[in-house]
This record gives structure tokens, C-alpha cells and sequence, in this order.
């Protein structure tokens, strides 16, 4: 029998996912807890069986990628309710303290389904709007899951729903952080970029200096925010009344629009570049002006480029924003930062798992915007 050599891999990290504790039970939120095996838990074996023999049968090199991609989603499915009824089942009832927490075990088992399910998809080859429609489903089957209260008993889910209106708030913040920081990167980026494409001798000046703000590490440039901006509003009339602050949101909106910079200047200039010049001097011998040109012909053809920075830009920047909440800029840094003060690991969850999902998201919608505004263009 022809054995598949990813899939084997797969088999191996789930493998040591089933032999691992699936969840940790602990008597409140900060103590150490216990480590419950999936074969351990109340009805735990039906889903231990089912989770070994689909990572077993998937190493089988003549599985379809259909069937792999159905039997990954069963998988993650399956390990993640068994997740929620252990952790309902586990819980006394009443007892407003006691946590169940996703252990090593959950984790292994998470991402050998999620790289099954990852590989299958990269086989099954789709087209952009199956692409589309996955992703959809994938978002409406986590929200479903979510919202359909079986792991409500979870130690994270529990977190949510104490600060659930703090929640929301945070998760606007992060976003107004990460999609503000982005919007005035392309207001300021995309000009510097064609300014410095039609004249060169700006180009390694200007990249220069934008290298040098990216080599900055992030924590040590938000703190840099904080004096520069703090004297900045304390020396200049208004500036206090106009929001301008040492801490809070405009130094961690500041911060990353810096670090936005260079992605979108540098993308916006090889688009422009990578446009033939056949093409410019067709443009320009139609009798179009030079603006014309730029307007309607380099920029559209430079799209999929623009579109390749927005999506490293959104990514980082949903990432770093979580560094906002060390110079209360809030956002899900809030409760990750909190959490590692009061060695709450499942408060670090409630903002470190939102802020991945978020990236991920993000990053997979804009690399379809990317496919799609290059099918356009050629």
C-alpha cells in the first residue's frame, strides 16, 4: 500500500495529540490543573476512535482530496465538541471557579486536522468562487459552534462571557487600530510610491529611511511613541484637546502607520514598475497625458501588486496591534497583557485567539482578492 509522505506527518503530530491530555482541569482560573487524556473523558472513546482512524485511513496515498478535506472538517469538528462536552461534563455544577482549558493534546490534534484539511485543499485545486464559498462556510461553521452554547464551559468561552461588553470594545479597538493604521498607510504610501516612480533619485532615499523605521522592533517603537508624543502634546497648544497623547490610541496608530509604510510605498513602486514600457509608450502614442496614463493604465495593471501590500499590511498590523494594549491603545492585547500579570492563560487566550482568527481570515480573503485582480489584468 502507497502511503502518502504528508499525511503520515499528519497521522504522527495527531498521533502524539491523542496520547497527550486533551483538556486541564483546574480548581480556579490561576492554580495548576490536572491533565484529562480524550480517552478519559465521559463518552471521550467514541471521538479518540473516530479522530485515530481518519488519520490512520488518510495516510493511504489513493484517498481523494474531497474525501481528506471531509474527513479533516469531521475531525476538527469532532475533537472540538468533544472539547465542549468535556469541559460541561467536567465542571460541577455551581461552581463559578472551576476551569477547563484546552490542553497540548487539543492543540496537536487542532493542527493535524487544520494541515490535513489545508493540504486537501491545495490538492483538490478549486476555483476562486469555491474558494470564496469555503472560506464562507469555514466562518459559518466556527460562528456556528461558537454561538450554539456547547462550549460555553470552556475556560476561554467562560472568560468572553464575563466581559462580554469589554470584549466588544477591545475587538473594535483592534480593529480601528489595525484597518485605521492601513487606510492613512495608503493615503500617504501610495502617493510617496508614484512620486518616487517618476523620480528615481528619490527612490533609495525614500526606501532608506522606511527600511530603517521597519528594523525598529516593535515593542521599543511604541515606547519611543511615548515620550516624543507625550512632550509633543504637552508643548503644543491643542494638541492635548485634539486627542494627541503619550499613551493610548494615537501612538500605537502612529506606530503602525510607520511600520505600514514600507510594504505599501515599495509594492506601489514595482507595480508601477512591473507595467512593460510597450505598453506606456502605446498608452502615451494614443495621445493620452502622463496622468492619464497613471490613472488609467499603470494603476489598474498595478492593482494585483497594491492589493499583494494591502494584505501584508492588514496581517502585520492585526498582529502588532496587540502590542497596543502595553501603552493603552486597547485592543486584544488588553487581555493578553492582563493575563500574563495575573498568570491567566485562558484570559491570554480570549486575545491571542480572536487576533489569529482575525489574521487568518484576513490574510486568506486578500490572497483571493489578489487571484482575482490578476485574472482581471490578464
Amino acid at each position: 500500500m502507497r502511503l502518502s509522505p504528508p499525511a503520515v506527518l499528519f497521522a504522527l503530530i495527531g498521533g502524539a495529540g491523542l496520547a497527550l491530555p486533551l483538556v486541564q482541569f483546574k480548581a480556579n482560573r490561576i492554580v495548576p490543573g490536572e491533565g484529562i487524556g480524550l480517552a478519559d473523558l465521559p463518552q471521550g472513546w467514541g471521538t479518540a476512535v473516530l479522530s485515530g482512524a481518519i488519520l490512520a485511513a488518510a495516510c493511504w496515498a489513493r484517498w481523494s482530496a474531497a474525501l481528506r478535506m471531509a474527513a479533516a472538517v469531521a475531525g476538527l469538528v469532532a475533537v472540538t465538541l468533544s472539547l465542549g462536552v468535556g469541559a460541561s461534563q467536567l465542571t460541577p455544577e455551581g461552581n463559578s471557579l472551576a476551569r477547563v482549558s484546552p490542553s497540548s493534546g487539543f492543540w496537536l490534534l487542532l493542527l493535524a486536522f487544520g494541515l490535513m484539511l489545508a493540504d486537501a485543499a491545495n490538492r483538490l485545486r478549486p476555483s476562486l468562487s469555491l474558494r470564496w464559498l469555503l472560506l464562507a462556510g469555514a466562518m459559518v461553521l466556527a460562528a456556528g459552534m461558537l454561538t450554539s452554547g456547547l462550549l460555553d464551559g470552556v475556560s476561554v468561552m467562560r472568560e468572553y462571557a464575563s466581559r462580554r461588553d469589554l470584549f466588544l470594545r477591545e475587538a473594535q479597538a483592534h480593529l480601528a487600530l489595525a484597518f485605521g493604521s492601513l487606510g492613512l498607510a495608503l493615503l500617504a504610501g501610495i502617493p510617496a510610491g508614484i512620486a518616487i516612480f517618476q523620480a528615481p533619485r528619490w527612490r533609495g532615499p525614500v526606501l532608506g529611511v522606511l527600511n530603517i523605521l521597519q528594523t525598529i522592533p516593535s515593542l521599543a517603537l511604541f515606547g519611543i511613541m511615548i515620550p516624543v508624543l507625550g512632550w509633543v502634546a504637552a508643548t503644543l497648544p491643542g494638541a492635548a484637546w485634539a486627542g494627541l497623547s503619550g499613551i493610548g490610541t494615537f501612538p500605537a496608530l502612529v506606530a503602525l502607520f510607520l511600520y505600514s509604510l514600507l510594504p505599501v510605498v515599495s509594492n506601489t513602486l514595482s507595480g508601477l514598475s512591473g507595467v512593460p514600457a510597450a505598453v506606456r509608450d502605446a498608452a502615451l502614442g494614443l495621445g493620452m497625458t502622463r496622468m492619464q496614463v497613471l490613472a488609467q493604465v499603470l494603476v489598474p495593471l498595478a492593482l494585483p501588486v497594491l492589493l499583494a501590500a494591502v494584505r501584508i499590511v492588514l496581517v502585520q498590523n492585526i498582529g502588532l496591534a496587540v502590542i497596543a494594549g502595553l501603552i493603552g491603545g486597547g485592543g486584544f492585547g488588553t487581555f493578553v497583557f492582563q493575563g500574563l500579570n495575573q498568570t491567566a492563560m485562558d484570559l491570554v487566550l480570549l486575545g491571542a485567539l480572536p487576533t489569529i482568527a482575525l489574521a487568518l481570515v484576513a490574510g486568506i480573503a486578500l490572497d483571493l482578492l489578489v487571484q482575482g485582480a490578476r485574472k482581471g489584468a490578464a
